[in-house]
């Protein structure tokens, strides 16, 4: 484990990790900084994140970059309709002797690329909820833990949907941050063409290991929380459950669903996270706010009037904020 002298150098040590990365990301990566920057947390703070966008907009690449600034073992999974449990999970053979030998599945590195989650059955898409949850499989009876650190950062087109199949409340529960891509503004997109239609190729230098991470992951656990920030938080999250006291009006008018405890647990851990990363010692209200909308827009249901009037999560977070 990565040994500091006092959490005021740990807090130093992240802020310039943070800034090695996303510089050396920014080198391959254009014009994603805020996505970057929710990934990252992500990672800190020992979550999960699910990407969603329409073709091209890098998202295999962009954590395809992250895993290679990051000195961890990095597995890719393409999900297709015909992929099950066993090719994520692993199975038992039959070796030379006869004897069943388990031979491990392509979930045990520590970063797992769920490459268009959506398009596999619902039997695999739950073949990840233990290693997300417990950081462990098991197979045929016997539990074999995953090496830590350990994320899964998925990826789903939402533009596609005949032959998908959408991901279930609980497995998107699980995920800390539901990231939208959105395209990217013309500058932007001058400075990709120009990239990557040169001949030039720029390799990602490894920036941390896996052993920092998991220091700065206990860090973030550490960072202290004012009384108000937390009852901020959860009463956010309460605010988002319909028919219930502390409901708001656009809940109980829009919403079928609401938020449930680990909404405000993530909350609170981003908010520790994005304080750190700001340079400040303590999360505030502002910090709640800026994630919130990471933690929250997959977490809550909207009804059919919602709906049919065109309000989207994004506009019902913001104005619970």
């Amino acid at each position: 484990m990565a040994q500091y002298q006092s959490d005021v150098e740990a807090v130093d040590a992240l802020k310039d990790s943070y800034k090695k990365l996303t510089a050396e990301i920014g080198k391959v990566v254009i014009g994603q900084e805020d996505t970057v920057r929710m990934l990252l947390t992500a990672i800190f703070c020992q979550g999960h994140c699910l990407l969603v966008g329409v073709p091209g907009l890098a998202k295999t690449l962009l954590i395809q970059t992250i895993a290679g600034a990051l000195d961890l073992d990095f597995n890719r999974i393409q999900f297709t309709p015909d992929l099950m449990p066993s090719d994520i999970v692993g199975s038992e053979t039959l070796d030379n002797e006869r004897n069943f030998r388990f031979v491990k599945g392509p979930i045990f590195a520590n970063i797992i690329l769920a490459d268009e989650i959506n398009r596999t059955p619902p039997k695999t898409q739950s073949a990840l909820l233990e290693a997300m949850q417990e950081y462990a499989v098991t197979v045929a009876g016997q539990k074999y833990s995953l090496d830590k650190p350990f994320f899964v950062l998925a990826t789903q087109n939402p533009i596609e949907q005949e032959g998908t199949y959408p991901l279930p409340e609980a497995q998107l529960d699980r995920f800390m941050f539901l990231v939208k891509l959105d395209y990217p503004s013309y500058q932007a997109e001058l400075d990709i063409v120009k990239s990557t239609t040169s001949e030039k190729k720029y390799q990602v230098q490894k920036q941390v290991s896996g052993e920092q991470i998991l220091a700065y992951q206990q860090l973030v656990r550490r960072v202290p929380v004012a009384d108000n920030v937390v009852e901020y938080a959860v009463k956010l999250v309460h605010k988002t459950r319909p028919n219930t006291e502390s409901a708001d009006a656009i809940t109980n008018k829009y919403l079928e669903w609401g938020a449930g405890p680990r909404a405000s647990q993530n909350l609170i851990l981003a908010a520790k996270c994005n304080a750190l990363l700001n340079g400040k010692y303590s999360p505030d209200i502002e910090d709640v706010k800026s994630v919130a909308m990471g933690v929250l827009r997959h977490r809550i249901v909207r009804n059919f009037k919602a709906e049919a009037e065109g309000v989207s999560v994004e506009d019902i977070v913001n104005k619970l904020m």
